[in-house]
């Protein structure tokens, strides 16, 4: 049985071969003289050319990825039985004519990352057989015409070019499945339309074929900046076409959102406040596609390092992560309090400070790429390095400061003009116009007529349905049915004309047909100065629900200290502030019908964006108990039954999380995750809000979390220091060989979470490395890609090439020891997340669900 079993192998090795990075610059003759071989990988070598390969007349898979080719290697031709072909990351300008036609098997092609802008007409040969074809991240300017005689194609991305149309001719079949055009200045159909997938483009296209398209330009321009820079004062100043300043009393709280005309386009001005508080809710809207407007107040800003960051690199660090391609305009105002040299003075010393932050960022980028390229097995970081990649395309555009005085009216049209200059620049905003079928500017007159309507309520919220029976009345849609409305409503919400969560169970049925009052609920409980709102609730207030000033002291404490409230506080505290604006008629509309325990649309917004964490388990949480014991009853007297809510923003610092840590043991499994340039602004909140949903017990405080699963604890602690912003992830080191699955699952679940989190931010890098376990060593060993494929490492030890110690492997990579006398383990868990409902993994079978842990 032995000796059919080895010849089977070693045909199986002739049949495929791997020779991925190891740096050929020539294809070695042992290889071409092998004329049985199916499967042949080249990835990340050194070729510029493959001499010989045509030999090979059996090969079915050829991986050509990451190499140096600049000429298209025409050998290929001759390779009539390829089924997968991959010539990814290269330099190729030209494929030749002649080389598909002979290829009528080939299903699989990926040509992204190269530096084409056409495809061969005689691709239209593979026509029969391609089924996924890749050819983004190259400089197609119109769209390769051959791709719509791919009568199987399932797969087809294209994203990253510089496509302005779409041909109508590739939706009309059925078999494309998957379609991704990101990144591409598209008018037609525009990119909110393409967002909403393949059934939405179609619909579109039909749309198109009952009139002629209209054109749309549009521009949402967002006004950011540090409190009292004057975002509001430049906003409205705009808009009236004169100066006109806005008393401190008055300064924007939350976001303000209005409309303006300016020549034959219409601006979505959105107004940020400045402060802190406001920012965890600013990034739902902080959106791509949009004209920023940063607002720098010259009078406040010195020229040095620590207000150039509260006033101007604070705001660059979180666009380039947020939102990486946009164009920023950066406006200098107060300079009536200012001498005529310190404005010029200023105005250098900030934009020279800018474009050194963005030069550092991308050496930053450019030395990460070289270290996974430099690395010994590079195979294992390919993730990694594609997202690198990806973020080094993306260019932050910096227009040159406008130095304005707001009380003087010729300043001001002077912005404006600059403005109009810009953004009629179509190389600076080639989405600006967009054609729409004629229907689209239809439905949307008549929502904002409906929403402007008197019938209309103040919050702007109306049922779906019935906003369907509302448009319907109108003229030239009574024909129109729900699906075709909620393309549209898809659109509008994504150019942010209306809101609509169709994503969230509770608010699918609900459009907010007035997106400022979102902004008012966000800011209810999000917001500057909240402990005196709750302080100031009325007697009123208290007794209609049923409430004592005992109940507000015991609020306001609760508050101080865990950053929590209970239902009946939230309810007396919202229902205080919507009074106090004449908002009252909407607060059971928002807080839900049921007094003790009903959940409103608040809560769902506030927990989709992980602004807040609803508490279910109280009696297994005690972050003011004395002694650290999971399951622990609270110390604290409250009514056994209530909901309560986390708000992780208003947390401060304390030393609980870390007295029930008991401290750092050197022996603890150890890594860290790093975040560059920075740790976003909210993110770690954000991150306990997910964590603390999975796990049911757990402390928390202003920068240190505690989760507990199974009665092991695992401290997330966050560091943010410039040049060195890392979340650090500790366990304690299990005490036998079998608990550590148990750990690296724990771990790796929660560092998964992270990944995942930081993908909302394009332009933020995360890498896991874990610290050398020899005390003062500063070397530190990098996690590859976690990508479900296998172990994250076949070794058994680790040697670190600073100090030279040797380690077990599974001391610092998830990775279960096996005894001497043991036969090799199976292969170690697969890692991956199906959604942030559910974590699955490997042989350990921990199942990770909303406030429920088991494991088997």
């Amino acid at each position: 049985m032995a000796q059919p079993r080895a010849c089977q192998e070693q045909e199986d090795r002739l049949r495929e071969v791997n020779l991925s990075t190891q740096r050929l610059r020539v294809l070695p003759l042992a290889v071409l003289s092998n004329s049985t071989l199916e499967s042949l990988d080249l990835d990340r070598n050194k070729l510029r050319r493959i001499t010989g390969i045509s030999k090979l007349c059996n090969l079915k898979s050829l991986i050509l990825s990451k190499n140096e080719f600049v000429d298209f290697p025409s050998e290929i031709q001759s390779l009539v039985c390829l089924e997968r072909l991959e010539l990814n990351q290269n330099q190729i300008r030209i494929i030749p004519e002649g080389v598909f036609s002979h290829l009528s098997r080939l299903k699989h092609l990926r040509l992204n990352n190269n530096r084409l802008c056409a495809l061969p007409r005689d691709l239209a040969a593979c026509g029969g057989s391609l089924q996924y074809l890749n050819i983004s991240n190259n400089l197609f300017r119109t769209f390769p015409q051959p791709v719509l005689r791919l009568a199987r194609l399932q797969e087809f991305h294209v994203q990253n070019n510089a496509l302005r149309q779409l041909p109508r001719e590739l939706f009309q079949g059925q078999s494309l499945k998957m379609f991704k055009a990101s990144g591409n200045p598209l008018r037609e159909p525009p990119t909110e339309v393409c967002a909403g997938g393949i059934q939405q483009i179609r619909n579109y296209f039909n749309q198109l074929q009952h009139g002629l398209g209209q054109e749309d330009k549009r521009v949402k321009t967002m006004f950011l900046g540090a409190s009292l820079a004057g975002k509001s004062t430049i906003c409205r100043s705009l808009k009236q076409g004169q100066s006109k300043l806005v008393p401190k009393e008055e300064r924007t709280v939350g976001i303000e959102i209005s409309e303006f005309q300016m020549e034959d386009f219409t601006f979505l001005f959105w107004d940020f406040a400045g402060q802190l508080e406001y920012y965890m809710t600013h990034h739902v809207f902080i959106t791509p596609q949009a004209l920023v407007i940063l607002v720098i107040n010259l009078h406040m800003y010195q020229t040095n390092d620590k207000t150039f960051k509260e006033l101007v690199g604070f705001w660059i660090n979180n666009l380039s992560m947020r939102v990486p391609n946009s164009v920023v305009l950066p406006v200098g105002t107060h300079v009536d309090c200012c001498q005529e040299q310190e404005v010029a003075e200023k105005t250098r010393d900030i934009m020279a400070r800018i474009t050194a932050m963005l030069a550092e960022r991308k050496s930053n980028l450019a030395h990460f790429i070289d270290n996974l390229e430099g690395s010994e097995e590079p195979k294992f970081y390919v993730d990694q390095w594609e997202r690198l990649k990806e973020m080094e395309s993306c260019t932050l555009t910096i227009l040159n400061l406008v130095a304005v005085n707001c009380t003087d009216h010729r300043d001001i049209r002077k912005l404006k003009a600059t403005i109009l200059k810009h953004v009629k620049n179509e190389e600076l905003f080639p989405e600006v116009v967009r054609v729409l079928p004629p229907v689209y500017r239809q439905v949307e007159s008549a929502i904002v007529d409906i929403a402007q309507s008197e019938e209309m309520a103040e919050h702007g919220m109306m049922d779906l349905q019935y906003l369907l029976s509302k448009v319907s009345q109108r003229e030239h849609l009574a024909s129109l049915d729900r699906e075709l409305l909620q393309d549209i409503l898809r659109y509008l919400h994504r150019i942010g004309l209306v809101v609509w969560y169709e994503e969230i169970k509770h608010l699918e049925s609900t459009v907010f047909l007035q997106p400022t009052f979102l902004i008012t609920m966000f800011k209810l409980l999000v917001r500057h100065q909240l402990v005196q709102q709750l302080e100031s609730i009325s007697v009123e207030t208290l007794i209609g629900e049923h409430a004592t000033i005992r109940d507000r002291a015991n609020w306001v404490w609760n508050f101080r200290s865990k950053a929590m409230l209970c239902h009946q506080a939230v309810r007396a505290l919202v229902k205080h502030q919507l009074c106090s604006e004449g908002r009252w008629d909407v607060f059971e509309e928002i807080m839900g019908h049921r007094p003790h325990r009903g959940r409103g649309k608040l809560f769902s917004l506030l927990e989709h964006f992980e602004l807040c964490l609803e508490v279910k388990h109280t009696e297994a949480l005690n972050p003011q108990a004395r002694e650290f014991v999971p399951g622990k009853l609270w110390e604290t007297t409250r009514s056994q039954g209530e909901s309560w809510y986390l708000f992780p923003t208003y947390l401060n610092q304390t030393e609980e999380v870390s007295e029930f840590w008991g401290g750092d043991h050197p022996e603890d499994l150890h890594i860290r995750a790093y975040f560059s340039p920075e740790i976003p602004e909210g993110f770690f909140q954000r991150l306990l809000v997910k964590a603390c949903s999975f796990y049911s017990t757990h402390w928390v405080a202003k920068v240190t979390c505690l989760l507990v699963c199974n009665g092991k604890p695992l401290l997330i602690k966050e560091n943010n220091q410039r040049a060195y912003s890392y979340l650090e992830l500790r366990s304690r080191k299990p005490s036998e060989r079998t608990g550590f699955q148990f750990a690296w699952d724990f771990l790796v679940a929660v560092v998964l979470i992270i990944q995942k989190l930081a993908e909302e931010w394009p332009g933020l890098h995360v890498c896991v490395k874990a610290p050398c376990r020899t005390s003062g060593c500063p070397a530190e060993f990098l996690w590859p890609d976690m990508d479900g494929t296998g172990a994250t490492t076949k070794e058994d030890v680790k040697t670190c090439g600073t100090c030279g110690h040797r380690f077990g492997a599974e001391l610092l990579l998830p990775k279960v020891p096996r005894p001497l006398e043991e036969p090799p383990a199976q292969p170690s868990a697969h890692y991956y997340v199906t959604s942030y409902g559910t974590t699955t993994f490997g042989p350990s079978s921990i199942q990770v669900t909303r406030q429920n842990i088991s494991s088997e």
